[in-house]
């Protein structure tokens, strides 16, 4: 507007208005890159930097946690008229599972990006695998803590209407080996590994929103299981076998860790692996009992 204004006066040349509108332009530009930098320093400084990372990156879960939740909980009023006929404990666990996978795809997609295509876990001579780590994968890993405590607080609040022992078993297994590998900075290639699993948990709850939603008989709901089996067999069957031969191959390194954390690297893997193809028998059964219905 104020260059248009000056611009109007027949007395300045349109080389004086040209200079006029492009030294508007460039302080816009410094603004806007004055504003970024600071937003980058606070985020470096503060947010990223090593000694409060553990802090803000698990308050910042629970955090995200509570929106994810309350965000499923508008979007499914607004948007499913059934919602509201659903019982109370029904809509609860409704949100819950929008939570979790939210969770899900955020951890499954820095896993994948972590342990494949960064070169944070590259095989190079510079340093241990087992010991690597860096500010964004300790940020990521308190992300996940501050969700699995947040769940897990809802778990035992209304026990066991989201879930029996087993779910109380995963989420503290999960909690005290990512807290170990944030806090010392070892096996971190591993526990992303194992967080890949975390894959699978949107088509878990998908099959259970169209079970409620009155949608059994649906070809979405097909679909969705046979997704959800190769899914489970890829992510917890074949994933975890991966890790192990991995395992074998740096067993070497594994052996300067912590005997804490040696045993976690062992134990947490194996115990889940057991639990995953428990869990994968009984997909299996229920796939092939629907498709036999279908028939």
């Amino acid at each position: 507007m104020e260059y248009s204004m000056f611009c109007n006066y027949p007395s300045h040349s349109y080389t004086l208005c040209r200079l006029w509108i492009c030294c508007n332009a460039v302080s816009k530009m410094i603004a806007e890159k004055a504003y970024i930098y600071r937003v980058d320093q606070l985020v470096r400084n503060y947010l990223l930097a090593d000694p409060v990372v553990p802090y803000t990156s698990i308050i910042a879960g629970i955090f995200m946690s509570k929106m994810a939740y309350n965000a499923t909980n508008s979007i499914s009023s607004s948007y499913y008229k059934g919602f509201s006929s659903l019982k109370n404990i029904q809509q609860v666990e409704w949100n819950n599972r929008g939570m979790s996978s939210v969770h899900a795809v955020f951890i499954t997609a820095m896993s994948i990006y972590l342990v494949f295509f960064s070169d944070l876990f590259a095989n190079r001579p510079d340093g241990l695998i087992i010991f690597r780590n860096s500010s964004v994968s300790n940020f990521s890993l308190g992300i996940s803590i501050g969700y699995f405590i947040t769940d897990l607080t809802m778990i035992f609040w209304l026990y066991p209407s989201l879930g029996g022992i087993e779910y109380v078993l995963h989420h503290l297994l999960s909690i005290i080996a990512v807290s170990y590998a944030i806090s010392t900075g070892e096996g971190q290639l591993y526990t992303y590994i194992v967080l890949i699993s975390e894959a699978t948990t949107p088509g878990i709850n998908l099959r259970w929103f169209l079970d409620t939603a009155g949608m059994k008989n649906s070809r979405a709901y097909t679909i969705n299981g046979v997704m959800m089996v190769v899914a489970w067999l890829v992510a917890r069957i074949l994933l975890f076998i991966y890790l192990f031969c991995n395992l074998y191959f740096y067993y070497d390194q594994i052996e300067r860790m912590h005997k804490f954390g040696y045993f976690l690297t062992f134990m947490v893997p194996t115990t889940l692996f057991i639990m995953n193809v428990m869990w994968f028998r009984k997909i299996i059964r229920g796939l092939v009992k629907m498709l036999t219905k279908q028939q």
